[in-house]
């Protein structure tokens, strides 16, 4: 879930601070009261901070910069994310996904 759910083609953030962040915010504090184990996995500064409405202890939160091109060699490849989630949800014996999306 992106931290804003529309924009304009080409324009990044075009529609940024228009409402959508109220809304996320809702969703994830409604999410927050869930008592099932659930990942959250926050790539770039506008989804980490989002991160501050999620303090239930059930949950993973992992963070990492974004997969962008820009930034992506800053620390997104190697951060795991996609082991260290399915790591969780076994654990918690929670069906793992399968990430490889071609099969």
């Amino acid at each position: 879930l992106n931290t804003v759910l529309t924009v304009e083609k080409g324009k990044a953030n075009s529609h940024k601070n228009k409402g959508w962040e109220n809304f996320t915010i809702r969703v994830i504090k409604e999410i927050n009261k869930l008592e099932k184990p659930i990942v959250f996995i926050l790539w770039g500064a506008s989804a980490q901070s989002f991160s501050q409405y999620l303090n239930n202890p059930r949950f993973l939160i992992l963070k990492s910069v974004h997969p962008s091109p820009l930034s992506a060699y800053n620390g997104f490849f190697g951060n795991n994310h996609f082991i260290k989630t399915n790591e969780f949800l076994k654990s918690h014996n929670i069906e793992q996904i399968n990430w490889n999306l071609t099969k």
